[in-house]
């Protein structure tokens, strides 16, 4: 017996969620570099506009942090710690495996994010796959979330592994 179903295999590729940011405030991202570096002080770059087109954001700046201008909701709106969130986010029935665990995440970035940038992030589900553990049968899911600026240039790209069991 699979743990993918006909409906999970036609969902690779779907997109499971999208959100878009306001736009990124100088304050915010001097917030953010001020806690990633505290107790020492974040780098100027972070904290006074040294070049032209806005201040930097240090790369690993989440603009979702607080809140999002917009976003799609789930079709199915998942418990918490839900397995079958990715499922549900799609309105089809998920394996209803009990555990999930993250089995790593691979981030790239691109274009850099500066003050007064709008982003949109785009998760897809990418693939299944199904192999077996001590614990019983696993399936590893991958989705991949792609975040671009108001030009359309990339700027990060997040691929994230969860493993369920």
């Amino acid at each position: 017996m699979s743990l993918v179903s006909a409906e999970m295999a036609a969902a690779v590729g779907s997109v499971t969620d999208w959100r878009v940011s306001f736009p990124v405030a100088v304050s915010d991202i001097r917030r953010w570099a001020i806690a990633v570096y505290y107790p020492d002080p974040p780098p100027e770059r972070f904290r006074e506009e040294t070049a032209p087109g806005g201040l930097l954001a240090p790369e690993e700046f989440n603009p979702f942090a607080w809140a999002v201008a917009s976003r799609r909701e789930p079709l199915v709106p998942p418990g918490p710690r839900d397995t079958d969130w990715t499922e549900k986010a799609l309105g089809i029935a998920g394996p209803g495996l009990r555990h999930q665990v993250n089995g790593g995440i691979e981030v790239a970035y691109g274009a850099p994010i500066r003050s007064g940038d709008v982003i949109r992030s785009e998760t897809r589900l990418v693939s299944y796959a199904e192999k077996a553990g001590r614990m019983g049968p696993m399936l590893v899911s991958v989705t991949e979330s792609v975040w671009t600026n108001q030009d359309g240039e990339r700027v990060r790209v997040e691929r994230q592994t969860a493993i369920r069991y």
